[in-house]
């Protein structure tokens, strides 16, 4: 089964400037595409989309334009943008015009939760639609309620959950997450990613600790609403990219070749308009 990752991080310190990285010693170091690669390919992964990194905002379009050319077997980019901003059109107007930019993301889990309430900010992701361009939601469990709401704001825009929504798995916080993700999955217009949750569960985890919440993410979303991303290397803090891939085979190795195709790539091609 061919994979493209949805969700693939580069870090190139030598071209940008990473702040958060300061905070995050275990991977605050160079992760090339070639290294990335050595992984990848064996497990079937044949192409990826790049997350953007959270770069200084002085380096968004820099790093959008890099990462569309950095490797035949990046086949698109997911740009960072800062909808908050007064100068977002302008931001919007230079990341849509780069070729293979794909969408765009704002980190909201660490951010303030008024940052993403404001008019100008869900005013500004209602731009997107015109240049079609997804954006990628990244946000917490408990701010599930105002990802709803954004995507409430822009029905015209493509929207794609990331990380499951990032249940707290460690602190068996199930409920609390399936609440939140029930009303979200009900918007047609959402796209949940079946990536980043091994960072969300304690060092011992195992396929049988996901499955409850990668199973349940299906059941509510459908085959036609998901897609697979690696979140390397932030899967590194808890895992390897070999073990994530294994693990979501196993836990859906009981559907269909059809279903899991769609998993694995046939959506990100629709999704991501890679096709």
């Amino acid at each position: 089964m061919r994979i493209i990752d949805t969700h693939l991080h580069l870090v190139y310190q030598d071209h940008f400037n990473y702040p958060w990285l300061d905070g995050a010693p275990a991977i605050n170091r160079n992760w090339s595409v070639e290294n990335y690669l050595e992984e990848a390919r064996p497990l079937g992964i044949e192409a990826a989309l790049h997350m953007e990194v959270d770069v200084a905002e002085t380096d968004i379009v820099a790093e959008s334009r890099f990462m569309t050319t950095v490797h035949p077997a990046v086949i698109g980019a997911i740009a960072g943008c800062r909808p908050e901003s007064p100068g977002f059109a302008e931001q919007l107007e230079a990341l849509a015009a780069i070729k293979g930019v794909r969408g765009v993301r704002r980190v909201l889990h660490q951010a303030p939760d008024e940052l993403s309430q404001s008019q100008q900010f869900r005013d500004n992701i209602r731009r997107l639609a015109r240049h079609d361009l997804n954006f990628d939601l990244c946000v917490r469990a408990d701010q599930l309620p105002l990802a709803t709401a954004i995507v409430d704001h822009a029905p015209d825009v493509q929207f794609v959950l990331d990380h499951c929504g990032n249940p707290d798995i460690a602190n068996n916080g199930f409920d609390a997450w399936a609440a939140g993700l029930d009303e979200i999955a009900g918007r047609a217009n959402v796209t949940a990613k079946v990536s980043g949750i091994v960072v969300n569960a304690q060092s011992d985890w195992n396929t049988e600790t996901l499955r409850p919440y990668v199973e349940y993410l299906i059941e509510r979303f459908g085959w036609d609403r998901i897609v697979w991303g690696s979140d390397h290397p932030v899967c590194t803090l808890n895992a390897n990219l070999t073990r994530w891939v294994e693990a979501t085979r196993t836990i859906v190795s009981g559907a269909s070749i059809d279903e899991q195709a769609k998993l694995f790539h046939r959506n990100a091609e629709r999704v991501y308009r890679l096709a």
